[in-house]
């Protein structure tokens, strides 16, 4: 069974980003394994001076997405950027090359609309050699499972 890590850009414990990544697992439960991974909190700041260390949050960040077939990112916009500790997750493993040849999804929720984020995180993936093309990028105005984001599920599976 192919298997999808999911990423919630957002901490707030009621994100609706994190529950639309809930509602995709039920939906898509079966057909595929998905892995939400909940420690972007956890992942000190980036340094690249410890980067090589043996830092147990970032092996367990790393370790999931080598072992994930896909990577679907649901994120909100804030300050007109990526949020902090998406971005931060991000960094750790531009040097490690988890993200090479890694097929990405990302869907884009957020109470403003949402204007830079998604031009911002698509340059930083596609710097890191994941793939990614704009058939499986979605904006999203809530948490509800709409036919566009099974879709957007479906192409980034298929």
């Amino acid at each position: 069974m192919k298997k999808i890590l999911a990423i919630s850009g957002s901490l707030r414990s009621g994100s609706k980003n994190t529950l639309i990544l809930h509602a995709i697992n039920n939906h898509f439960a079966g057909r595929v394994k998905m892995e939400l991974f909940d420690g972007l909190a956890d992942l000190p700041h980036f340094n690249p001076d410890i980067e090589m260390d043996n830092i147990e949050s970032v092996k367990q960040y790393r370790n999931s997405l080598k072992h994930a077939d896909y990577v679907l990112i649901s994120t909100p916009e804030y300050a007109h950027g990526i949020p902090g500790s998406l971005k931060n997750a991000l960094d750790w493993v531009v040097g490690s090359g988890e993200l090479i040849d890694k097929k990405v999804g990302l869907l884009f929720s957020s109470s403003s609309e949402a204007l830079f984020v998604q031009e911002q995180l698509i340059e930083v993936i596609r710097t890191m050699s994941a793939k990614i093309d704009r058939s499986v990028c979605l904006k999203i105005s809530g948490a509800e499972l709409t036919p566009e984001i099974i879709s957007l599920i479906e192409t980034l599976i298929s």
